[in-house]
């Protein structure tokens, strides 16, 4: 029961890292495309969160698939999630199909920011760098 478990435990974070990576990936093949987005919300020194984004992004969704500080790439990830959701899916400040459709995407990440918790409360499972 066990193996069957860590090997859940692997899918799982591969699973929840494919957003990020896909995201991260999406970041660089659209470079300005993205700095013009994240300047339109507002967000200050894009030319330095940008990389940071992408680094968060790819390092911790690496880190997730491989299990390496799993945990840790976690609470990260959970943390970027939040922030985004907050900046990006204020669906209580829109109307009609916006506030439909960015009411779904602020629900779907709460529960991407569940799953990373269940990786940090419960770790990684023995298919993992950290075989935690």
């Amino acid at each position: 029961m066990e193996s069957k478990n860590d090997l859940v435990a692997l899918v799982g974070r591969v699973l929840l890292a494919l957003m990020f990576l896909a995201a991260g990936y999406g970041k660089i093949t659209g470079y300005e495309g993205t700095a013009g987005y994240m300047a339109s919300a507002g967000l200050p020194m894009v030319a330095v969160l940008l990389p940071l984004t992408i680094l968060v992004e790819l390092g911790g969704g690496i880190a997730l698939v491989v299990g390496w500080k799993a945990r840790w790439a976690a609470v990260l990830l959970a943390a970027f999630t939040i922030l985004a959701t907050l900046i990006y899916h204020n669906f209580w400040a829109m109307t009609g199909d916006a506030e439909m459709v960015n009411t779904l995407f602020f629900l779907k990440n709460v529960a991407v920011i569940g799953g990373l918790l269940m990786v940090y409360a419960f770790g990684p499972g023995k298919f993992s760098v950290d075989r935690a």
